[in-house]
């Protein structure tokens, strides 16, 4: 790996991470997931059985935990308490896991994040041993608070969760990524590839989406389309784009030496 996503001690190939949530059954979660080519992939505990109902469809025994990091999130929690609850069960089922994604939202509406209870729950979860990659707003202010509380990722919003709109306020995730000394991952919002590549060339470190893939009409097609943007954004945000310019008045080809000149 020359240019690995590094999060909490461990490095990743992939700067794409996947949900599972929305997909027809199991087999098309798994065949999308590997054309994705994500090796962190987060579960919604409150919705998807990981071993708490026993003798139902187990998503584990499809993505195993010894080939995928699972994330387990806490989509659904409105308050700090439950999501401290459901992230202590995600770790009694994964034995010991550590790594989790916290989202506290707002609205059932928008799923805008509550941000204020999702501090508090950072700060408990922190405290608890977890290592916590949080959802959060496009605020630069809230996601430095997140960082000093000792979250190992921040992960603003694009847009709306699974609105599909991209990217509508580059100018923040700029602010944040140029502050951040933690992974700044996009969630939230991606509607196709551009969108990641984007995001990418903007300079995040990885993109985390779930809609986007699980929605299209073809999803394992879209999971491939959607592993080659976020490498091709990354590419061109190490590249260095060219200078934007009002005018264009500069020659592909120099002028100097031609005949006549």
């Amino acid at each position: 790996m020359s240019d690995p996503l590094v999060i909490a001690g461990k490095s990743y190939a992939s700067r794409l991470l996947v949900g599972t949530g929305k997909y027809r059954d199991f087999a098309e979660t798994r065949e999308a997931i590997e054309a994705s080519g994500a090796e962190i992939v987060t579960v919604a505990i409150r919705r998807t059985n990981i071993g708490q109902n026993p003798g139902e469809p187990n998503l584990l025994d499809v993505l195993p935990p010894e080939r995928f990091t699972i994330l387990p999130n806490t989509a659904g929690c409105y308050s700090a308490d439950d999501a401290v609850r459901t992230l202590r069960l995600a770790r009694e089922l994964l034995d010991g896991h550590a790594l989790v994604k916290l989202e506290v939202l707002g609205d059932p509406t928008t799923l805008f994040p509550n941000m204020p209870e999702t501090l508090k729950a950072a700060e408990t979860l922190v405290k608890d041993g977890f290592e916590v990659m949080v959802y959060c707003s496009d605020d630069p202010i809230q996601a430095r608070m997140l960082e000093d509380i000792g979250c190992v990722a921040v992960m603003p919003l694009a847009s709306l969760i699974g609105s599909g709109m991209g990217i509508l306020n580059p100018w923040n995730l700029r602010l944040i990524i140029d502050a951040a000394k933690v992974p700044v991952i996009v969630d939230a919002g991606v509607g196709t590839a551009s969108d990641a590549a984007i995001a990418m060339e903007l300079g995040c470190d990885g993109v985390l989406m779930n809609t986007a893939i699980a929605q299209a009409r073809q999803p394992v097609r879209m999971a491939g389309a959607m592993r080659k943007a976020v490498e091709a954004g990354r590419e061109a945000f190490l590249a260095g784009r060219m200078p934007r310019k009002l005018y264009s008045a500069d020659p592909s080809s120099p002028q100097s030496g031609l005949i006549g000149s």
